[in-house]
């Protein structure tokens, strides 16, 4: 509806924009007779204002059909964004997809929205003034016709050239995003590190890589634009030296070159703007292609099965390494938790303990073996669902910038009452601090929450899974960053959580997982020993020795 509107509007601009100089013709025509027409005079101040109220009309229907496609481009491109596998992050740095996101879809944004509707309009009235010009003088409309194959010459070459160099300046520009993006995002390291001039330095290789693509840009268009002035004006000068002699010859009225001239002006303006979009379009290619680069990266699949809670959760010779990596981090593990029952993934640092978790959250797929939830290949079962089954509270305790109410409630499908948040709070030991902040639960926490200690965060992240309610636990040293007495507190509330459900703990500090159903020891990316903790404690040799090491 709106883009019929809007050719309709923009074609009866065009018309009354192509009336206009026949009006002008015989309005010339017939002053130089010693007359004027009143009708002629109401006729072309309709026609100006038919053109005006349409032509601002149909500009604001073009815009807004624009502006539609390219907020649906990035609506479409978010949400794939979201839902690509976790492996794309870990090769692609957060400023650089940031940049296509923003950069790109802005440029062509800039082609739909600032040259698209103009290229339109315009190529309707060249059309239309061409046709006309044909009827009124045909010699002359040959002649300024042919100068367009003489400009197109030109400016196909150069339009190639300036896809390569604008192609390379997204490119810049989106690894200068990704540089940003990195230094600010870990500012205080820079700072805590003297690391000021070595970041400032990179940061002005890539401002500098970003000017010479610009000025590269700028050589472009700096022969473009006079070239295509030059054209038209040797076009004018012709046209109005010939007709000149046409009108002295009588062959050709003085208001017939009137016309003619205010025609070409018509037809001038438009191939004027038609050049830059031609330049734009150029720009544009290149970012749609790294758009459409995104686009074809598959998303994680999300199967329709919905997932049994009750279900044995079993590892059968499982692998893994990450792309890019010939290190296997994984190597045939194979083990199995039932339903309610606590296992403790110990072992030293770089075992792979991290990467089972990543595995049962299905942030990658094993590149060997399968993972079984109740005989069922978990990669068969519905993500959404499984992943909802599952609290997950990491080391790194991530907090999301927003209020400490927005992060306990963070990716619920529902909305949560305070009551409910203040019961996760209190199982978590985080009610007492929380309240003592002036705005309680509304209290912004900070990009990354900044504005929270380690061990703060720590029991927001505990309590965002207690409101969860999940049917699987999985616990990266989650009590990690609390002094003494929370962390009583806090495994208290993780033992009532923990009740009947299935839960995997990992654990550096093995005072916390002596009591569990089943250890897991990880040497290697192998599981070199199980069973409970004196049963481990007696047949396996690094494990004896690390709990040796820690006193118990």
């Amino acid at each position: 509806m709106a883009r019929g509107c809007g050719l309709v509007l923009s074609l009866m601009e065009t018309a009354a924009s192509l009336v206009v100089p026949l009006f002008a013709r015989d309005l010339v025509d017939q002053l130089s007779e010693g007359g004027l027409s009143t009708g002629l005079i109401v006729f072309l101040g309709g026609t100006f204002l038919i053109q005006t109220v349409s032509g601002g009309f149909s500009y604001y229907i073009l815009a807004y059909i624009g502006e539609n496609i390219v907020a649906h481009i990035r609506e479409q491109l978010w949400t794939h964004i979201l839902r690509l596998p976790v492996s794309y992050f870990d090769e692609h740095e957060s400023g650089e997809t940031m940049s296509r996101i923003t950069q790109d879809t802005t440029t062509v944004k800039n082609l739909i929205t600032n040259h698209l509707v103009s290229f339109v309009t315009g190529v309707i009235t060249i059309v239309g003034a061409v046709v006309i010009l044909l009827t009124i003088d045909w010699r002359m409309t040959l002649i300024m016709v042919s100068s367009v194959p003489v400009a197109l010459f030109v400016l196909m070459p150069l339009g190639r050239m300036m896809y390569k160099v604008s192609r390379r300046l997204q490119d810049e520009m989106a690894d200068f995003s990704a540089n940003l993006g990195r230094v600010l995002s870990e500012i205080r390291l820079v700072k805590s590190s003297n690391a000021e001039e070595s970041e400032s330095d990179k940061g002005t290789r890539g401002i500098g890589q970003l000017f010479t693509y610009g000025m590269k840009e700028a050589r472009i268009q700096a022969v473009i634009s006079p070239f295509v002035t030059m054209i038209i004006m040797v076009v004018l000068v012709v046209l109005i030296g010939y007709g000149g002699v046409r009108v002295a010859s009588g062959a050709l009225s003085a208001g017939s070159l009137v016309a003619v001239i205010i025609y070409v002006f018509q037809i001038i303006v438009p191939f004027s703007q038609m050049a830059t979009f031609f330049t734009s379009f150029q720009k544009a290619m290149g970012a749609t292609e790294r758009i459409q680069f995104l686009h074809e990266i598959p998303v994680e699949e999300d199967k329709v099965k919905a997932y049994i809670t009750t279900e044995r959760l079993t590892f059968q010779d499982v692998s893994f390494g990450y792309e890019r990596s010939e290190r296997i981090v994984l190597k045939g593990v194979s083990f199995s938790v039932t339903t309610g029952q606590t296992v403790a993934l110990v072992g030293p640092s770089g075992a792979g303990k991290t990467t089972v978790f990543s595995l049962i959250e299905r942030f990658y797929r094993p590149s060997a073996g399968v993972i079984k939830v109740g005989g069922i290949d978990l990669q068969s079962i519905g993500l959404e669902d499984w992943r909802r089954s599952i609290g997950y509270v990491s080391q790194d305790s991530p907090v999301m910038s927003g209020t400490i109410r927005d992060n306990i409630g963070y990716g619920l499908q529902y909305m949560v009452a305070d009551e409910q948040v203040e019961i996760a709070l209190r199982q978590a030991n985080a009610y007492d601090f929380v309240m003592k902040f002036e705005d309680g639960l509304s209290t912004w926490v900070g990009e990354r929450g900044i504005k929270l200690s380690g061990g703060q965060r720590q029991r927001i992240s505990i309590a965002r899974a207690l409101l969860r309610d999940p049917s699987i636990l999985l616990l990266d040293e989650a009590t990690s960053n609390l002094d003494s007495e929370s962390e009583a507190a806090v495994q208290e509330a993780l033992r009532t959580l923990m009740e009947g459900r299935t839960t995997l703990v990992i654990a550096h500090r093995l005072s916390t997982v002596v009591d569990a159903d089943q250890l897991l020891m990880l040497e290697d990316g192998m599981i070199t020993g199980h069973g409970r903790h004196a049963e481990l404690y007696r047949e396996n040799v690094r494990y004896r020795e690390l709990v040796d090491q820690q006193m118990l």
